[in-house]
């Protein structure tokens, strides 16, 4: 049997989270020995009380976590726990995902495969009715938008993005290949690279941290594969919001913060530039990411939950 610990990070999102454990009552677990772990960030809704009132088949634990963590370090309280019970695998899922009935043995499968796959992702649909552009398409092509086929990312600007992004899959995205980078809504990692290459970087708080452990496991010679077999669906931004606030100053900071340490010697130097400008006409949020970039004030920062 394969260790599996999945986890699921709740911050204020019980009905999420509700959702994505009951898709997960029906998977195939064969030849899988499933641990599900419910990390809560210190919601300060009623997200605790909704999930202990669940009667579910799977084998459930909750940590409480006193203070709101973030994305990195609230996954790394679950993931340090897998470590130290010796687990095969960890799989990371956002609380907004629901999943495929095959969707985990998929992914194992991948793994078993390819020895030197430290991470892996699905393929990740738009939950209906949480399209970018809702208008677009039509009824029979909904839950078959596609949001992940694989993660790319610009090093000339530091951008990270999508492959495949609003596309309705038509196969075009079947064959399982390399990825620039893992996306943290759904990865399974392998432990015994973990162990070696390291969990997030807390001081990344939210945004860019599965970009950053992406890297980190190709320098260690772990690839970072897609696998289009294995199928999910995620309310996108559901909890930061895209062009939020939250969204301005982590996605500012922290793309400063990646690319000074990973990007080549001139997009540095673009970066710096760019930031400067970023500083002084930026918007509220972007200006204060750059500033407390300089000043070293990084993982939650500024920003007060």
């Amino acid at each position: 049997m394969i260790k599996v610990s999945l986890i699921i990070l709740n911050w204020n999102g019980g009905e999420d989270t509700v959702e994505c454990l009951k898709s997960l009552e029906n998977i195939n677990k064969t030849n899988i020995d499933l641990r599900i772990l419910v990390v809560d960030n210190a919601s300060s809704d009623n997200s605790i009380e909704q999930i202990e009132k669940l009667e579910l088949k799977n084998n459930l634990e909750i940590i409480k976590n006193k203070r709101n963590l973030g994305f990195a370090e609230g996954n790394n309280v679950g993931m340090k726990k897998a470590i130290k019970e010796n687990y095969d695998y960890i799989c990371l899922l956002n609380n907004d995902i629901v999943v495929d009935k095959n969707f985990l043995v998929e992914l194992i499968k991948a793994a078993e495969k390819n020895e030197k796959a430290g991470l892996l992702s699905p393929k990740i649909y738009f939950y209906k009715g949480f399209e970018f552009h809702k208008n677009r398409y039509k009824k029979s092509e909904l839950g078959k938008v596609i949001w992940y086929a694989g993660g790319q990312m610009d090093w000339d600007n530091v951008y990270g993005s999508n492959r495949g992004v609003d596309e309705v899959d038509k196969g075009q995205f079947n064959d399982m290949t390399e990825s620039d980078s893992a996306n943290g809504a759904c990865v399974l990692m392998r432990i015994s690279a973990l162990k070696k290459v390291g969990l997030f970087n807390e001081k990344y708080f939210l945004y860019y941290e599965d970009s950053e452990l992406s890297v980190r496991m190709k320098r260690k010679g772990y690839k970072v594969l897609f696998v289009p077999s294995s199928v999910v669906w995620h309310k996108v931004s559901r909890s930061s919001g895209i062009g939020s606030s939250l969204n301005d100053y982590y996605t500012t900071r922290n793309r400063l913060m990646f690319g000074l340490k990973y990007a080549r010697f001139r997009t540095k130097l673009a970066l710096i530039k760019e930031s400067i400008k970023l500083l002084f006409k930026g918007r509220p949020w972007q200006s204060k990411g750059i500033l407390d970039f300089y000043l070293g004030n990084l993982y939650q920062g500024s920003w007060k939950s």
